[in-house]
Protein backbone atom coordinates (compact mmCIF):
# COMPACT_ATOMS: atom_id res chain seq x y z
CA UNK A 1 0.00 0.00 0.00
CA UNK A 2 2.60 2.38 0.63
CA UNK A 3 4.78 1.78 -2.05
CA UNK A 4 1.53 1.90 -4.61
CA UNK A 5 1.12 5.86 -3.06
CA UNK A 6 4.46 6.77 -3.52
CA UNK A 7 4.42 5.66 -7.04
CA UNK A 8 1.36 7.49 -7.70
CA UNK A 9 2.32 10.52 -5.56
CA UNK A 10 5.62 10.78 -7.82
CA UNK A 11 3.43 10.06 -11.31
CA UNK A 12 1.53 13.47 -10.11
CA UNK A 13 4.14 15.29 -9.08
CA UNK A 14 5.67 14.49 -12.89
CA UNK A 15 2.53 15.58 -14.76
CA UNK A 16 1.92 18.49 -12.83
CA UNK A 17 5.90 19.88 -13.66
CA UNK A 18 4.78 19.04 -17.22
CA UNK A 19 2.13 20.85 -17.12
CA UNK A 20 3.59 23.56 -15.39
CA UNK A 21 6.10 24.21 -18.06
CA UNK A 22 3.72 23.71 -20.90
CA UNK A 23 0.71 24.32 -20.26
CA UNK A 24 0.44 28.04 -19.29
CA UNK A 25 1.54 29.62 -22.22
CA UNK A 26 -0.94 28.39 -25.26
CA UNK A 27 -3.61 29.28 -22.09
CA UNK A 28 -2.47 32.95 -21.67
CA UNK A 29 -2.80 32.94 -25.28
CA UNK A 30 -5.82 31.73 -25.68
CA UNK A 31 -7.14 34.25 -22.54
CA UNK A 32 -5.47 37.18 -24.40
CA UNK A 33 -7.54 36.55 -27.80
CA UNK A 34 -10.67 36.67 -25.89
CA UNK A 35 -12.69 34.90 -28.15
CA UNK A 36 -16.14 34.69 -27.30
CA UNK A 37 -16.70 30.96 -27.79
CA UNK A 38 -13.95 29.95 -25.33
CA UNK A 39 -15.62 31.21 -22.73
CA UNK A 40 -19.37 30.35 -23.86
CA UNK A 41 -17.97 26.24 -24.24
CA UNK A 42 -16.30 26.79 -20.96
CA UNK A 43 -18.93 28.22 -18.65
CA UNK A 44 -20.86 25.33 -20.06
CA UNK A 45 -18.99 22.35 -19.43
CA UNK A 46 -18.40 23.60 -15.89
CA UNK A 47 -22.02 24.78 -15.12
CA UNK A 48 -22.71 20.84 -16.29
CA UNK A 49 -20.05 19.77 -14.00
CA UNK A 50 -21.28 21.27 -11.13
CA UNK A 51 -24.86 20.58 -11.77
CA UNK A 52 -25.37 16.98 -12.93
CA UNK A 53 -22.99 15.38 -11.03
CA UNK A 54 -25.48 12.45 -10.54
CA UNK A 55 -25.01 11.20 -14.10
CA UNK A 56 -20.84 11.23 -14.52
CA UNK A 57 -21.36 9.68 -18.01
CA UNK A 58 -23.20 12.67 -19.33
CA UNK A 59 -20.37 14.62 -17.51
CA UNK A 60 -17.91 13.51 -19.35
CA UNK A 61 -19.67 13.71 -22.54
CA UNK A 62 -20.23 17.01 -22.20
CA UNK A 63 -16.30 18.10 -20.82
CA UNK A 64 -15.06 15.89 -23.81
CA UNK A 65 -17.34 17.73 -26.50
CA UNK A 66 -16.36 20.83 -25.29
CA UNK A 67 -12.82 19.80 -25.13
CA UNK A 68 -13.12 18.71 -28.78
CA UNK A 69 -14.56 21.84 -29.94
CA UNK A 70 -11.92 24.18 -28.37
CA UNK A 71 -8.87 22.10 -29.69
CA UNK A 72 -11.08 22.58 -32.87
CA UNK A 73 -10.68 26.46 -32.28
CA UNK A 74 -7.11 26.34 -31.99
CA UNK A 75 -6.13 25.60 -27.83
CA UNK A 76 -3.99 23.09 -27.66
CA UNK A 77 -4.70 22.24 -23.87
CA UNK A 78 -8.81 23.67 -23.72
CA UNK A 79 -9.92 25.69 -20.69
CA UNK A 80 -12.05 22.17 -20.33
CA UNK A 81 -9.73 19.31 -19.67
CA UNK A 82 -10.12 19.30 -15.81
CA UNK A 83 -13.51 19.03 -16.10
CA UNK A 84 -12.69 15.78 -18.24
CA UNK A 85 -9.82 14.70 -16.09
CA UNK A 86 -12.41 15.23 -12.36
CA UNK A 87 -15.30 13.35 -14.26
CA UNK A 88 -13.05 10.29 -15.54
CA UNK A 89 -11.67 10.44 -11.38
CA UNK A 90 -15.45 10.57 -10.63
CA UNK A 91 -16.34 7.91 -12.54
CA UNK A 92 -13.43 5.79 -11.26
CA UNK A 93 -14.54 6.45 -8.16
CA UNK A 94 -18.22 5.00 -7.84
CA UNK A 95 -17.78 2.46 -10.95
CA UNK A 96 -17.15 -0.49 -11.47
CA UNK A 97 -13.52 -1.95 -13.49
CA UNK A 98 -15.44 -2.68 -16.19
CA UNK A 99 -17.54 0.38 -16.95
CA UNK A 100 -14.41 2.58 -15.63
CA UNK A 101 -12.17 0.94 -18.13
CA UNK A 102 -15.02 1.63 -21.06
CA UNK A 103 -15.00 5.00 -20.57
CA UNK A 104 -11.67 5.76 -20.01
CA UNK A 105 -10.64 3.84 -22.56
CA UNK A 106 -13.32 5.83 -25.27
CA UNK A 107 -12.17 9.32 -23.52
CA UNK A 108 -8.75 8.50 -24.34
CA UNK A 109 -9.16 7.70 -28.27
CA UNK A 110 -11.28 10.68 -28.69
CA UNK A 111 -9.23 13.12 -26.93
CA UNK A 112 -5.89 11.95 -28.41
CA UNK A 113 -7.57 11.68 -32.27
CA UNK A 114 -8.62 15.21 -31.56
CA UNK A 115 -5.43 16.22 -30.41
CA UNK A 116 -3.18 14.96 -33.07
CA UNK A 117 -5.67 15.98 -35.78
CA UNK A 118 -5.44 19.96 -34.46
CA UNK A 119 -2.08 19.86 -32.81
CA UNK A 120 0.35 17.09 -34.14
CA UNK A 121 3.23 16.66 -31.68
CA UNK A 122 3.36 16.00 -27.77
CA UNK A 123 -0.04 17.44 -27.11
CA UNK A 124 -1.69 13.94 -27.50
CA UNK A 125 0.44 12.27 -25.57
CA UNK A 126 0.49 14.93 -22.33
CA UNK A 127 -3.53 14.64 -22.96
CA UNK A 128 -3.63 10.80 -22.77
CA UNK A 129 -1.14 10.72 -19.61
CA UNK A 130 -3.32 13.20 -17.93
CA UNK A 131 -6.53 10.93 -18.34
CA UNK A 132 -4.87 8.11 -17.56
CA UNK A 133 -3.54 9.54 -14.60
CA UNK A 134 -7.10 10.80 -13.89
CA UNK A 135 -8.54 7.07 -13.86
CA UNK A 136 -5.81 5.56 -11.74
CA UNK A 137 -5.83 8.30 -8.79
CA UNK A 138 -10.03 7.35 -8.98
CA UNK A 139 -9.18 3.72 -8.74
CA UNK A 140 -6.45 4.24 -5.91
CA UNK A 141 -9.28 6.34 -4.00
CA UNK A 142 -11.57 4.12 -4.75
CA UNK A 143 -9.40 0.91 -3.01
CA UNK A 144 -8.54 3.01 0.11
CA UNK A 145 -11.70 4.35 0.72
CA UNK A 146 -12.67 -0.22 0.27
CA UNK A 147 -9.53 -0.93 2.95
CA UNK A 148 -10.99 1.89 5.29
CA UNK A 149 -14.67 0.37 5.19
CA UNK A 150 -13.51 -3.24 5.40
CA UNK A 151 -10.98 -1.99 8.36
CA UNK A 152 -14.02 -0.52 10.38
CA UNK A 153 -16.45 -3.31 9.13
CA UNK A 154 -13.94 -5.98 10.64
CA UNK A 155 -13.53 -3.54 14.04
CA UNK A 156 -16.95 -3.62 14.18
CA UNK A 157 -17.53 -7.36 14.43
CA UNK A 158 -14.39 -7.57 16.72
CA UNK A 159 -16.52 -5.64 19.16
CA UNK A 160 -19.98 -7.42 18.70
CA UNK A 161 -18.30 -10.95 18.81
CA UNK A 162 -16.30 -9.54 22.34
CA UNK A 163 -19.82 -8.61 23.26
CA UNK A 164 -21.68 -11.66 22.51
CA UNK A 165 -18.87 -13.47 24.23
CA UNK A 166 -19.23 -11.20 27.41
CA UNK A 167 -22.91 -11.65 27.33
CA UNK A 168 -22.67 -15.24 26.51
CA UNK A 169 -20.81 -15.48 29.95
CA UNK A 170 -22.98 -13.74 32.01
CA UNK A 171 -25.66 -15.73 30.68
CA UNK A 172 -24.03 -18.77 31.50
CA UNK A 173 -22.43 -17.53 34.77
CA UNK A 174 -26.36 -16.36 35.89
CA UNK A 175 -27.21 -20.60 34.97
CA UNK A 176 -24.85 -21.71 36.91
CA UNK A 177 -25.52 -19.13 40.40
CA UNK A 178 -29.30 -20.64 39.54
CA UNK A 179 -28.54 -24.28 39.50
CA UNK A 180 -25.73 -23.91 42.61
CA UNK A 181 -28.71 -21.80 44.69
CA UNK A 182 -31.52 -24.40 44.12
CA UNK A 183 -29.49 -27.42 44.41
CA UNK A 184 -27.50 -26.79 47.41
CA UNK A 185 -29.71 -23.98 48.97
CA UNK A 186 -33.23 -25.36 47.99
CA UNK A 187 -32.52 -28.61 49.19
CA UNK A 188 -31.80 -27.66 52.59
CA UNK A 189 -34.71 -25.12 52.60
CA UNK A 190 -36.53 -28.30 51.52
CA UNK A 191 -36.00 -30.05 54.66
CA UNK A 192 -36.08 -27.51 56.94
CA UNK A 193 -40.21 -26.92 55.38
CA UNK A 194 -40.15 -31.13 55.95
CA UNK A 195 -39.26 -30.54 59.84
CA UNK A 196 -41.27 -27.94 60.11
CA UNK A 197 -43.92 -29.55 59.49
CA UNK A 198 -43.35 -32.36 61.53
CA UNK A 199 -42.94 -30.19 64.46
CA UNK A 200 -46.06 -28.52 64.45
CA UNK A 201 -47.29 -32.23 64.79
CA UNK A 202 -45.38 -33.27 67.44
CA UNK A 203 -45.63 -30.00 69.27
CA UNK A 204 -49.65 -30.97 69.03
CA UNK A 205 -49.14 -34.35 70.10
CA UNK A 206 -46.88 -32.84 73.29
CA UNK A 207 -44.36 -35.25 72.33
CA UNK A 208 -41.51 -33.21 73.35
CA UNK A 209 -38.49 -35.27 72.62
CA UNK A 210 -39.30 -35.88 68.69
CA UNK A 211 -40.28 -31.83 68.74
CA UNK A 212 -36.29 -31.41 69.63
CA UNK A 213 -34.97 -33.91 67.36
CA UNK A 214 -36.94 -32.07 64.76
CA UNK A 215 -35.92 -28.68 65.75
CA UNK A 216 -32.26 -30.15 66.11
CA UNK A 217 -32.67 -31.17 62.51
CA UNK A 218 -34.29 -27.85 61.55
CA UNK A 219 -31.17 -26.02 62.61
CA UNK A 220 -28.66 -27.70 61.26
CA UNK A 221 -30.42 -27.51 57.53
CA UNK A 222 -30.54 -23.82 58.23
CA UNK A 223 -26.91 -23.38 59.28
CA UNK A 224 -25.51 -24.92 55.94
CA UNK A 225 -28.31 -23.18 53.48
CA UNK A 226 -27.01 -20.09 55.39
CA UNK A 227 -23.38 -21.45 55.07
CA UNK A 228 -23.95 -22.36 51.28
CA UNK A 229 -25.63 -18.89 50.53
CA UNK A 230 -22.81 -16.62 52.16
CA UNK A 231 -20.37 -18.61 49.93
CA UNK A 232 -22.23 -17.95 46.51
CA UNK A 233 -22.87 -14.17 47.98
CA UNK A 234 -19.21 -13.78 49.00
CA UNK A 235 -18.52 -15.52 44.86
CA UNK A 236 -20.79 -12.71 43.65
CA UNK A 237 -19.20 -10.05 45.34
CA UNK A 238 -15.62 -10.25 44.37
CA UNK A 239 -15.92 -10.68 40.54
CA UNK A 240 -13.34 -11.62 38.72
CA UNK A 241 -10.93 -12.87 42.00
CA UNK A 242 -10.43 -16.51 41.76
CA UNK A 243 -9.02 -18.31 45.01
CA UNK A 244 -6.26 -20.35 45.12
CA UNK A 245 -8.19 -23.17 46.77
CA UNK A 246 -11.90 -24.02 46.91
CA UNK A 247 -13.59 -22.56 50.50
CA UNK A 248 -15.17 -25.99 50.95
CA UNK A 249 -14.61 -29.41 49.09
CA UNK A 250 -17.17 -29.70 46.00
CA UNK A 251 -19.78 -32.18 46.41
CA UNK A 252 -19.02 -35.81 45.53
CA UNK A 253 -20.18 -39.51 45.59
CA UNK A 254 -17.84 -39.62 48.57
CA UNK A 255 -20.18 -37.68 50.19
CA UNK A 256 -23.15 -39.66 49.46
CA UNK A 257 -23.75 -41.13 52.60
CA UNK A 258 -23.83 -38.14 54.52
CA UNK A 259 -26.14 -36.91 51.78
CA UNK A 260 -29.13 -39.91 52.42
CA UNK A 261 -28.44 -39.52 56.10
CA UNK A 262 -29.78 -35.80 56.10
CA UNK A 263 -33.25 -37.57 54.20
CA UNK A 264 -33.07 -40.22 56.53
CA UNK A 265 -33.77 -37.15 59.12
CA UNK A 266 -36.72 -35.68 57.42
CA UNK A 267 -38.40 -39.48 57.05
CA UNK A 268 -36.80 -40.37 53.86
CA UNK A 269 -35.30 -43.94 53.79
CA UNK A 270 -32.53 -44.08 50.96
CA UNK A 271 -31.64 -47.52 49.67
CA UNK A 272 -28.49 -47.34 47.89
CA UNK A 273 -26.96 -50.06 44.93
CA UNK A 274 -23.62 -50.22 43.43
CA UNK A 275 -23.16 -51.93 40.16
CA UNK A 276 -19.13 -52.10 38.85
CA UNK A 277 -16.36 -51.31 40.06
CA UNK A 278 -16.64 -47.90 42.05
CA UNK A 279 -13.29 -45.28 41.66
CA UNK A 280 -12.78 -41.77 41.88
CA UNK A 281 -14.11 -39.97 38.69
CA UNK A 282 -13.44 -36.41 37.24
CA UNK A 283 -14.34 -33.58 39.76
CA UNK A 284 -17.28 -32.50 36.71
CA UNK A 285 -18.92 -35.75 36.87
CA UNK A 286 -19.16 -36.38 40.61
CA UNK A 287 -20.43 -33.13 40.75
CA UNK A 288 -23.06 -33.96 38.46
CA UNK A 289 -24.42 -36.79 39.56
CA UNK A 290 -24.31 -35.57 43.35
CA UNK A 291 -26.52 -32.41 42.33
CA UNK A 292 -28.71 -35.03 40.59
CA UNK A 293 -29.14 -37.25 43.66
CA UNK A 294 -29.77 -34.23 45.73
CA UNK A 295 -32.52 -32.85 43.29
CA UNK A 296 -34.43 -36.32 42.95
CA UNK A 297 -34.33 -37.36 46.55
CA UNK A 298 -35.63 -33.63 47.71
CA UNK A 299 -38.39 -33.80 45.15
CA UNK A 300 -39.36 -37.77 46.32
CA UNK A 301 -39.25 -35.70 50.13
CA UNK A 302 -41.35 -32.62 48.81
CA UNK A 303 -43.99 -34.28 45.93
CA UNK A 304 -43.96 -37.66 46.37
CA UNK A 305 -45.90 -38.66 49.57
CA UNK A 306 -43.78 -42.37 50.19
CA UNK A 307 -40.64 -42.53 52.56
CA UNK A 308 -38.93 -44.95 50.79
CA UNK A 309 -36.02 -44.33 47.40
CA UNK A 310 -34.07 -46.24 46.04
CA UNK A 311 -30.26 -44.80 44.04
CA UNK A 312 -28.63 -46.64 41.92
CA UNK A 313 -25.44 -46.33 40.33
CA UNK A 314 -23.18 -48.03 37.77
CA UNK A 315 -19.65 -47.88 36.89
CA UNK A 316 -18.83 -48.52 33.32
CA UNK A 317 -15.02 -48.38 31.84
CA UNK A 318 -16.79 -45.75 29.80
CA UNK A 319 -19.67 -44.48 31.89
CA UNK A 320 -21.24 -43.40 34.91
CA UNK A 321 -24.88 -44.59 34.71
CA UNK A 322 -27.31 -43.61 38.18
CA UNK A 323 -30.93 -44.17 38.93
CA UNK A 324 -33.61 -42.50 41.42
CA UNK A 325 -36.80 -43.96 41.95
CA UNK A 326 -39.44 -44.09 44.47
CA UNK A 327 -43.03 -45.47 45.08
CA UNK A 328 -44.69 -42.31 45.99
CA UNK A 329 -48.01 -41.37 43.65
CA UNK A 330 -47.42 -38.98 40.42
CA UNK A 331 -48.17 -35.87 40.78
CA UNK A 332 -50.54 -33.69 38.33
CA UNK A 333 -52.64 -30.87 38.25
CA UNK A 334 -56.24 -30.72 37.01
CA UNK A 335 -55.83 -34.28 36.05
CA UNK A 336 -52.54 -33.54 34.13
CA UNK A 337 -49.07 -33.96 34.93
CA UNK A 338 -47.10 -30.76 36.39
CA UNK A 339 -44.62 -29.77 34.13
CA UNK A 340 -40.79 -29.67 34.78
CA UNK A 341 -39.51 -27.46 37.20
CA UNK A 342 -36.43 -25.21 37.65
CA UNK A 343 -35.04 -28.43 39.64
CA UNK A 344 -35.59 -30.95 36.17
CA UNK A 345 -34.47 -27.81 34.17
CA UNK A 346 -31.45 -27.42 35.95
CA UNK A 347 -30.47 -31.25 35.62
CA UNK A 348 -30.69 -31.43 32.48
CA UNK A 349 -28.49 -28.44 31.89
CA UNK A 350 -25.83 -29.68 33.76
CA UNK A 351 -26.05 -33.79 32.30
CA UNK A 352 -26.11 -31.78 28.79
CA UNK A 353 -22.91 -29.88 29.77
CA UNK A 354 -21.41 -32.93 30.17
CA UNK A 355 -22.62 -34.74 26.73
CA UNK A 356 -24.89 -36.83 28.66
CA UNK A 357 -28.87 -38.12 28.64
CA UNK A 358 -30.88 -37.71 31.47
CA UNK A 359 -34.79 -38.87 31.33
CA UNK A 360 -37.25 -38.02 34.07
CA UNK A 361 -40.86 -39.17 34.49
CA UNK A 362 -43.53 -42.02 35.89
CA UNK A 363 -41.61 -44.79 36.65
CA UNK A 364 -42.89 -48.44 34.33
CA UNK A 365 -45.65 -49.62 37.72
CA UNK A 366 -46.19 -46.00 40.01
CA UNK A 367 -43.66 -43.37 41.37
CA UNK A 368 -41.04 -41.28 40.01
CA UNK A 369 -37.47 -42.31 37.87
CA UNK A 370 -34.63 -40.48 37.12
CA UNK A 371 -32.08 -41.98 35.31
CA UNK A 372 -28.77 -40.03 33.91
CA UNK A 373 -26.34 -41.20 31.94
CA UNK A 374 -22.54 -39.53 32.05
CA UNK A 375 -20.32 -40.74 29.51
CA UNK A 376 -16.46 -39.84 30.13
CA UNK A 377 -15.24 -40.38 26.91
CA UNK A 378 -17.26 -38.42 24.72
CA UNK A 379 -16.92 -35.73 27.05
CA UNK A 380 -13.04 -35.58 27.03
CA UNK A 381 -13.16 -36.36 30.24
CA UNK A 382 -12.17 -40.14 31.13
CA UNK A 383 -10.71 -40.68 34.39
CA UNK A 384 -8.12 -42.43 35.56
Amino acid sequence: MARQQLLLFSAIMSMVLFAVVTIPADVRHALNSHQPLIWAVSVVVYAVLVACRRFPIGIVAVAVIGSVVLMADGMAYPLTLPAVFYALYSIALGSGQVRTLAVGVAVKVVLVSASLITHPGITGFVVLLWAALAVTTGFAARSHHAYVAEADERARRAEQAREDEAKRRVAEERLRIARELHDAVGHHVALINVQAGALACLLDDEDRSQARESVAHIQRASEEALEDLRLTVGLLREPGLEPAEPAEPVPGLDQLEELICSFAGAGLRVTREVTGQARPLPEAVELTAYRVIQESLTNTRKHADCDTAMVRLGYAPGALTLTVEDEGKAVTQGGRRMPEGHGIVGMRERVAALGGRLSAGPGPEAGYRVIVELPLRAAGIEGS
